[in-house]
């Protein structure tokens, strides 16, 4: 694949990585190194550096368990997961034109959420 390939956070995604970024910046200035939320964080952008590389990097989520929420809000036809330190997900769309792919970053959920979102009940 020879198209350029940008990674856009939309949403709640978008508003929760900001929130985490500031988290961290706090915590980085207090000379914490090594919490949940930067660790978090920096898997987030090491995650978003391998889905510039390669697109379809993260699981591919059969079309049957699209949640609705996003076929209907985003209009989504497919969806990728990737797993994040600290059993957090990350959820993304894949759409692309002749001259780039873009993919966004439409969900970075807890574990608990995620098996909320997909309907998954605990055994």
């Amino acid at each position: 694949m020879n198209k350029p390939v940008r990674v856009i956070l939309l949403g709640e995604a978008d508003s929760e990585y900001k929130k985490l970024n500031e988290m961290v910046g706090q915590q980085l200035m207090e000379g914490k190194e090594s919490t949940e939320e930067i660790q978090l964080l920096r898997s987030i952008k090491q995650k978003i550096d391998f889905i510039k590389a390669n697109p379809f990097y993260g699981n591919n989520i059969p079309k049957a368990l699209i949640p609705q929420e996003y076929i209907g809000m985003y209009k989504v036809s497919n969806l990728w997961r990737v797993e994040l330190a600290n059993y957090w997900r990350m959820l993304y769309t894949i759409k692309g034109d002749q001259i780039e792919v873009i993919c966004f970053v439409l969900d970075v959920i807890n574990h608990k959420d995620y098996d909320k979102k997909f309907g998954y009940k605990k055994k």
